[in-house]
């Protein structure tokens, strides 16, 4: 642990983010490339409605993330500001009560996707004589037959990596997205008939995520004697304001991941009034668009760990350099992805879909979308700050902004005025309305922080 505590108490600020972060977007990347496996292989059957498919069908799959955010952010910003005031056992116990918990609700879930299927996949944008077919191939396999090792793997991996163990969590995921690229064609184009394209990807996904979670439970066994990390069921009730506290900070990201969700729902909906190949062309679009949002949160969830140890330990200088070092290298890569969208957007769809339609739409949607990079990471990091130092209210008020209260609204208004198109614009005003109140927001709750250290380092002098 101590080589941990070097890492976090001294290590230089570039460096250090390096090590957690670096490992971190490779993963997020490997994870994202994945996804967009799924819709290549899925696009090269140049059907539009299995293209449609497989993007209202992630809506479900995303939604698991509301989980693994809920136990595994929660837990992962506790269990860091924890080893940050030395607390290992209480540590442990929240650790067994996060991977325990998610393996319940995840459990849940899946037997509520079993049980109302078609009346959620028509909800989220499927038709009923072209997509849903394919979209409940996907759902019963990725969904209700994967929540369970999905699930678990992203919340293990939150929780390897708010102890430092970043390597071991980017490996982990890395590898699943690593096994379902080489599974897809597999499944898709060898085992599987013609026709059942989103059903071979969805097999390939759902065994992918259940080797992953294999490897994580065998890394967690070697490494149980150097780690604080505990699985026993013995200790998976820790002191109740333990519980509050996950649930304080893993609310507000799950409930992120769930507004997200109910955007991708609206955006679906309100697309699937133009037809498949709209549905088909948005989903490429931000799918595509999910670069720079991996990368972003890669960097996040780097920065994580850190801001949060030297939040508890009370070092809000070096908390505070961990952000900023963050936030200038999350806005340098921001600017390099509009360059490469904005002139090679066209290319880029065309990769995953050869319907000249499809392409042509998707193509504006994503020089749209690349607008909106900077702001989404900027709104990003601050709540991922909130994050780290516990501070679940403020959290919960950008969460609430960004994909709610802002957005969602604005989607029916910008829909009503301009049609499909202002449907594509609005993530950009959106989180250009919510950056301006975020920091805000920020400054004021750094400025009390700041205010209370200068204050409690009067009466030591004191003293």
């Amino acid at each position: 642990m101590e080589e941990k505590r070097e890492l976090f108490e001294r290590m230089p600020v570039p460096k250090a983010l390096a090590t957690l972060a670096i490992p971190t977007i490779i993963s997020q990347l490997i994870t994202m490339i994945y996804n967009l496996a799924d819709t290549f292989f899925i696009g090269m059957s140049n059907n539009p409605s299995q293209t449609a498919a497989s993007s209202v069908s992630f809506t479900l799959v995303f939604l698991m993330a509301c989980i693994s955010n809920l136990f595994g952010v929660g837990g992962g910003s506790l269990i860091s500001r924890l080893l940050g005031e030395k607390r290992d056992k209480d540590a442990a116990s929240v650790a067994s009560f996060c991977f325990y918990g998610s393996l319940a609700l995840s459990l849940v879930y899946s037997l509520a996707v079993a049980i109302f299927m078609d009346p959620l996949l028509l909800k989220l944008g499927a038709t009923a004589d072209g997509s849903l077919s394919y979209a409940r191939d996907y759902a019963l396999w990725v969904v209700v037959i994967g929540s369970i090792p999905t699930t678990l793997s992203m919340t293990m991996s939150h929780l390897f990596r708010s102890e430092g163990f970043a390597k071991y969590a980017s490996f982990g995921l890395g590898m699943g997205g690593v096994l379902n690229i080489i599974l897809d064609p597999i499944f898709m184009f060898v085992i599987l008939p013609a026709g059942n394209e989103t059903k071979g990807a969805a097999i390939a996904t759902m065994i992918s995520n259940v080797i992953t979670i294999i490897y994580f439970v065998a890394i967690y066994l070697a490494k149980r004697k150097q780690s604080v990390l505990s699985l026993s069921p013995k200790i998976m009730i820790p002191e109740k304001r333990y519980i509050g506290s996950v649930l304080a900070v893993g609310f507000p990201s799950a409930l992120g991941s769930f507004l997200a969700c109910l955007t991708s729902i609206v955006i679906n909906n309100l697309t699937s009034i133009y037809g498949d190949v709209a549905v088909a062309a948005v989903g490429i679009a931000k799918k595509i668009d999910m670069l720079p949002m991996n990368v972003g949160m890669g960097l996040c969830q780097g920065m994580m760990p850190l801001v949060a140890y030297n939040f508890s330990s009370g070092n809000y200088k070096r908390m505070k350099s961990f952000a900023t070092c963050a936030r200038a290298v999350g806005m340098g890569f921001a600017a390099l992805c509009i360059i490469v969208f904005e002139i090679f957007a066209s290319p880029i769809v065309s990769v995953f879909n050869g319907h000249a339609e499809t392409v042509a739409l998707g193509t504006s949607f994503l020089r749209i979308l690349c607008l909106a990079v900077p702001l989404m990471i900027f709104n990003f990091q601050l709540s991922f700050t909130f994050q780290a130092m516990g501070m679940g209210k403020q959290s919960l008020i950008l969460s609430s902004l960004r994909q709610g209260v802002v957005n969602i609204p604005l989607l029916f208004i910008m829909h009503h005025f301009f049609g499909l198109y202002g449907v594509i614009w609005t993530q950009l005003i959106s989180d250009g309305i919510t950056s301006l109140i975020s920091y805000g927001i920020y400054r004021a709750s750094y400025n009390k922080l700041f205010k209370k250290q200068q204050e409690l380092a009067a009466m030591t002098d004191e003293i």
